[in-house]
């Protein structure tokens, strides 16, 4: 089944106007999911739209309010909504260009292909693509997508452009109250020496395939035994649990060098060391 587009409009840059569409980069349905289910009955749970004082109501009895003061709204009609004029609703416009790294990931919401809308919109946008990686620059702009605008950064993506969602700067907290906790003190060197090591060891190409969703697995496994009848029980080692609540002190630096040493093959770890080290 071929994907809905979720916007349709136009790139644009400067005088040149390309038609394009955006479509979802990620599966809703990849992930393993519930339902709620009612035990006595065994039938799933229904959410109804419920006002206080008059009880279950109909779809069309509900409009959009904004709350601007503690119990007071204003009520809008979708027509009202819809009249609001956004150029962003149908033109994504590239108004700066920046390094990627001068965009922490932290802004970083959700990635959408942004494909050509038909034959004749392709050179052009070979053209926006080739120029963005041959100047390794991402270019910003705004469009309005599921009722909201949002900042959108294009970037290409193999043979395509990559659509990603920003944050706006007042959408994010604040991370100094967050580690104003921690000291500025810097890490002992001798730990720094084998962590980098470490690290070196185990650096590689990026390569999601390599990492797999074992929780979903383990459920999906689960309803399989039940469909089956077996019993299921799960055992948890007491040693196990009691060293992750950190009841036993465990030393850093023999830690990270049983690491080094466990990881096997050759280690790519810087060659100055002293032989205490070295030996170590």
């Amino acid at each position: 089944m071929a994907s809905r587009a979720l916007w349709k409009g136009q790139l644009r840059l400067s005088l040149v106007s390309i038609p394009v569409e955006v479509f979802s980069a990620t599966k809703s349905g990849a992930r393993f999911s519930f339902r709620q289910i009612h035990e006595p009955t065994g039938k799933p749970v229904h959410y109804d739209k419920v006002v206080e004082g008059v009880g279950p109501v109909d779809m069309d009895e509900i409009v959009k309010g904004y709350e601007y003061e503690s119990g007071k709204y204003v009520l809008l009609e979708p027509e009202e909504i819809d009249a609001v004029k956004l150029e962003t609703k149908k033109t994504l416009e590239l108004v700066q260009f920046v390094d990627a790294c001068e965009i922490s990931p932290i802004y970083y919401d959700k990635p959408y292909y942004l494909v050509p809308a038909d034959d004749l919109a392709e050179d052009a946008y070979r053209v926006v693509r080739d120029a963005l990686r041959s100047a390794g620059k991402v270019g910003l702009g705004q469009l309005t997508l599921r009722g909201r605008e949002y900042i959108a950064a294009i970037k290409p993506c193999g043979d395509g452009l990559l659509l990603e969602t920003l944050h706006y700067a007042d959408e994010l907290r604040k991370a100094d109250p967050m580690f104003s906790g921690l000291s500025g003190k810097k890490a002992d060197e001798e730990l720094l020496e084998v962590a980098t090591a470490l690290i070196d060891r185990k650096t590689a190409p990026f390569d999601a395939t390599t990492f797999k969703d074992n929780y979903s697995t383990a459920l999906k496994e689960l309803v399989q035994r039940k469909l089956k009848g077996k019993k299921t029980k799960i055992e948890v080692d007491e040693e196990e649990d009691k060293g992750r609540r950190g009841d036993n002190v465990v030393d850093l630096m023999s830690a990270l060098k049983k690491s080094l040493e466990g990881g096997g093959g050759k280690s790519h770890a810087p060659k100055k060391t002293t032989p205490k080290k070295k030996s170590a």
